[in-house]
């Protein structure tokens, strides 16, 4: 035989038994070269979940924090109003506001307390001097029946008082006296 084919068969023979020991290297390499690349996929598809999660938490977050922002305004606000309370309550309790109790048709009722100041009394128009049956009448017109009663009975005006005692006393005055 001749020298060369037996060099090409030992060069073969050493590429087959290469081969044989390099392919389960090669078939091992792909196989984790495939297992890397599935790993991969993995965890980008987890990183892509926890991303939207953080995502959503995220903006459940901030909602939250609006709702937080919200209700400490509306405290704020709560407390504000209680002061408010508080501030009139005190200034009822010295006595500084009985103007505001006494409405402007009770004035002359509360005259000379502190409720009605007497610079208040002078300045009101109810002030004359029509007496309180007058006053009475003008504040209940819509009170009073077609007779000048009012839904108690009695009269508002004197010209009802009269007009009621010449009707009461009537059969008394045409009757004969014996």
């Amino acid at each position: 035989m001749d020298t060369g084919i037996i060099i090409a068969i030992v060069i073969v023979a050493l590429i087959i038994i290469g081969l044989l020991v390099a392919l389960p290297k090669m078939r091992e390499s792909k196989r984790l070269r495939q297992r890397e690349r599935e790993l991969q996929e993995r965890r980008d598809e987890v990183v892509s979940e926890h991303r939207q999660e953080a995502d959503l938490g995220e903006q459940r977050a901030e909602q939250a924090a609006q709702r937080a922002r919200i209700a400490e305004q509306e405290a704020t606000r709560e407390r504000a109003e209680a002061q408010l309370h508080q501030e009139r309550a005190s200034m009822h309790e010295q006595g500084l506001a009985d103007d505001e109790l006494v409405e402007d048709h009770e004035r002359e009722r509360f005259a000379g307390t502190s409720a009605v100041r007497d610079d208040d009394h002078d300045a009101n128009p109810m002030n004359d001097d029509r007496r309180d049956d007058d006053r009475y009448a003008d504040r209940h017109d819509a009170d009073r029946h077609d007779d000048g009663r009012d839904d108690d009975g009695r009269h508002d005006t004197v010209r009802g008082r009269a007009d009621d005692l010449s009707t009461r006393d009537a059969p008394a005055r045409g009757a004969r006296r014996p």
